[in-house]
């Protein structure tokens, strides 16, 4: 007996890290997420030669997804808040996956933008679970790279699915690319379920000594800057949809994302287009070019996320650590594209296409921890109403540069309105978002 006891005490004195397991398994579900929602843009030319459409069509067609997650996102947010993300994104993985095997059923222009919108819906809960879980299972000094670690995801996606979603289209046909994409989903739903808890507390893999560091949400050092405004940040129950609604932090950084969603709704769509009708390189080739500006994209977005807890843990201030992380890379993207207007060499371009793509993802980590930090309570609800502007971005992006590229045969008016709403928000975020005096 006194053997079995002291055995016992032996294993819950050890350490445990069970909430990295869990942030393995949030990137997994982001990398097939977004290998759903952007597998449409590397089938663009057998779906526009198979349907008779153009490129304002096939725009249409990739907005038709902004629509249905604009719709859903808010109100994932909320479900995600009352039930959990244990239920709710598990029931999200298996809706967008069956939607996406089911895509290859479509039958010309109607059909595909329906099927869109419902991916659209049914993806709207992911990113408000995703904040949900961070929230509620890493303390604040740990959220940024947490964050950053799942978001990471979003650019690897096209580093992985550009050769290998091109390749499926090539060789089995897009109807096929889509059905294989589908089964990914549902099997990671399974795995979520049984793993996962939605509260530390109540995980049977979670030690006392990994819950202490959970709940551990102030710094060590007693003497930390801005320590008295820190000690209200964690859940205090009383955020307000007002709050959520007025506060003039969380409207910069609802712009900024909607800048950010621009710019990656652009890449995901049209960079594909871009390169294969500016400079005639095949589909089959497509992806490896592909793989630079993607692969960029997640180192910087990984450093970022250490870089905005690094920040925090040295300066205690949300404007440093967050608001002037994303400001700065906002204006550096801006800069990076400005070359692509001017080039008609293909390496030019390549380079300044990846680096603005690298830096414009790079803060995504500093935009999703605000909404942590600003509403804990009801993080997943308030990165839902983020989320909407992202959606907007989602409509706006494919559209537009569909419009524009069909109307003028290039895409210098496309990367020009890129340029500016990256200006313009980080110009929103200097003068508007003093997050430290807003909590």
């Amino acid at each position: 007996m006194t053997l079995l006891l002291k055995t016992a005490q032996v294993t819950q004195q050890r350490k445990t890290n069970f909430r990295w397991v869990v942030m393995a398994l949030a990137f997994l579900i982001t990398m097939v997420n977004y290998l759903d929602r952007s597998a449409i843009s590397y089938a663009i030319n057998p779906i526009k030669k198979e349907f008779g459409l153009n490129d304002a069509d096939f725009g249409f067609i990739a907005a038709a997804f902004g629509i249905g997650y604009m719709v859903m996102t808010v109100g994932g947010g909320i479900l995600v808040d009352k039930w959990g993300s244990r239920k709710v994104w598990s029931l999200a993985a298996i809706a967008w996956s069956g939607i996406t095997a089911c895509l290859g059923l479509a039958s010309g222009f109607w059909t595909l933008f329906a099927m869109r919108t419902l991916l659209g819906i049914a993806e709207g809960p992911h990113f408000p679970a995703l904040t949900r879980v961070v929230t509620d299972w890493l303390p604040i000094s740990e959220r940024a790279r947490a964050t950053a670690f799942g978001l990471a995801a979003v650019p690897l996606a096209s580093v992985v699915g550009a050769p290998l979603i091109s390749s499926l289209v090539t060789t089995m046909g897009w109807k096929v690319m889509f059905a294989v994409l589908g089964t990914l989903g549902i099997i990671w739903s399974i795995v979520w379920f049984v793993l996962f808890r939605d509260s530390p507390e109540n995980s049977q893999f979670v030690l006392t000594d990994e819950l202490t560091h959970i709940r551990r949400q102030l710094p060590n050092t007693p003497n930390h800057p801005n320590r008295q405004i820190h000690q209200y940040m964690p859940n205090t129950g009383k955020t307000t949809w007002k709050y959520m609604l007025t506060n003039r932090a969380l409207l910069a950084n609802n712009y900024a994302f909607f800048a950010f969603g621009y710019l990656l709704f652009f890449a995901l769509t049209w960079l594909p287009g871009y390169l294969e009708s500016v400079y005639s390189i095949e589909l089959k080739h497509i992806g490896w070019f592909l793989v630079a500006p993607w692969l960029t994209a997640a180192v910087l977005l990984v450093w970022a996320g250490h870089l905005s807890d690094w920040l925090w843990l040295k300066t205690g201030s949300m404007r440093v650590a967050r608001s002037h992380l994303i400001w700065i890379c906002q204006l550096a993207s801006a800069a990076c594209f400005v070359p692509v207007l001017f080039t008609n060499s293909l390496p030019t371009a390549m380079i300044a296409i990846s680096f603005g793509v690298g830096l414009g993802l790079m803060p995504n980590a500093a935009f999703y921890a605000l909404n942590s930090d600003l509403a804990g309570d009801r993080a997943a609800t308030s990165l839902g109403i983020m989320d909407c502007f992202f959606a907007a971005s989602g409509i706006a992006a494919p559209a537009l540069t569909g419009v524009l590229a069909n109307a003028t045969g290039n895409f210098n008016a496309a990367f020009g309105l890129l340029i500016f709403f990256a200006i313009t928000s980080a110009v929103g975020i200097i003068l508007f978002q003093h997050p430290d005096h807003k909590v």
